[in-house]
């Protein structure tokens, strides 16, 4: 299969390697050409940790529509706050018949692009789809070389609508087993785990990720019995609204054992029981995707869909304003909210319509 992966950071060149591990014809585009200089000079990308080799990809660029060009699947692993600049870009050169999948889209990144495309007047029949997560914990550790920790066991992949899944099926499944079709972009958006496990986390390590450079792993030392509580609050306020929303939510311990096949008692102990986070570092500044993705990408329209549905989100809210604090940003305003998704005062039949049979 011709596949594109757009973005060549951590997951990007993970992901390029290992569809060119099991045969996929893969070119990779990143917008500078710094992060890629070396393997557009050698086309190969060598993995290190769960996949140990050097794979060769077709070719790597910064010209998007080389790269998006008669590819019959285009694999975008970019930071959700650039979907919208990454849907801008391709949208002169989409073909019918292309399926174009968001590696993760966060809460409400399917929605978000669908609605770039439709005000650029994009026509072409294509399929936009979303996972619930990456299917990898990786890392780059070098120039052209990428550690992959974990493959996630599964991952829920859906397509908005979805009647369009069956397209994910022809595409995506069959070159990645690992993924899985989920109800609809509701499931995927709400069952974000990286809201709960990414920003609450920095920022209550952010005197310890300032003072040593992020000397510490992430997961395993910076989530203790105290910070797991918070996040476990977090999750809470996450399920309610996706209740609110007819989909039965995963909870955080439950995506833990579904991904990585680990159990415990509560969270705190789940997320330590998962060698899949051992040698993960925390990030050396809090001027991270973490934060600068995670917060008004996951978080700030978890709390505005439980505003416009009467779920009160606390904990979430606070998060947000802290991390607007600290980082001198009005997340609220640069965050995804019901009204840049275009569904203010839409009722939850109207919006579950909308996902299911793409109707608004």
């Amino acid at each position: 299969m011709r596949v594109a992966v757009v973005g060549a950071g951590n997951g990007g060149q993970a992901l390029a390697a290992y569809l060119s591990m099991k045969g996929s014809s893969v070119s990779l585009y990143n917008r500078s050409r710094k992060r890629i200089a070396s393997i557009m000079k050698t086309k190969m990308i060598r993995l290190e940790g769960e996949i140990q080799g050097a794979f060769k990809v077709d070719f790597a660029t910064t010209d998007i529509r080389e790269a998006v060009e008669g590819r019959e699947l285009i694999m975008v692993v970019v930071p959700a706050f650039a979907h919208v600049d990454i849907a801008k870009k391709i949208a002169p050169y989409l073909e019918d018949g292309q399926v174009v999948v968001l590696n993760p889209g966060r809460t409400g990144g399917a929605i978000e692009f669908v609605k770039t495309l439709k005000e650029l007047g994009v026509d072409k029949d294509i399929t936009v789809a979303e996972a619930q997560t990456f299917i990898f914990a990786s890392r780059l550790t070098n120039p052209g070389v990428a550690r992959i920790f974990r493959i996630k066991n599964a991952v829920p992949v859906s397509a908005l609508p979805a009647t369009k899944n069956e397209n994910l099926e022809r595409t995506l499944l069959k070159i990645m087993p690992e993924f899985e079709v989920a109800s609809n972009v509701i499931y995927t958006s709400f069952n974000n785990i990286g809201a709960v496990f990414h920003p609450a986390v920095l920022l209550l390590n952010a005197a310890r990720i300032e003072s040593s450079a992020g000397k510490f792993e992430f997961y395993l030392e910076g989530i203790t019995s105290s910070v797991a509580r918070v996040l476990e609050r977090v999750d809470f306020e996450r399920c309610r609204v996706m209740e609110a929303l007819g989909e039965d939510p995963m909870t955080a311990k439950e995506w833990l054992n579904y991904a990585y096949d680990v159990q415990g008692e509560n969270l705190h102990e789940a997320i330590h029981n998962n060698p899949g986070y051992q040698g993960i570092m925390a990030p050396p500044s809090i001027a991270n995707r973490y934060i600068l993705e995670d917060v008004p990408m996951s978080l700030v329209p978890i709390s505005s869909f439980g505003k416009m549905l009467g779920i009160d989100t606390p904990t979430i809210d606070s998060i947000v304003q802290i991390a607007s604090v600290m980082m001198n940003k009005d997340f609220w305003i640069r965050g995804r909210t019901v009204e840049t998704l275009g569904l203010s005062g839409k009722t939850v039949d109207e919006i579950r319509r909308y996902v299911l049979e793409g109707v608004l």
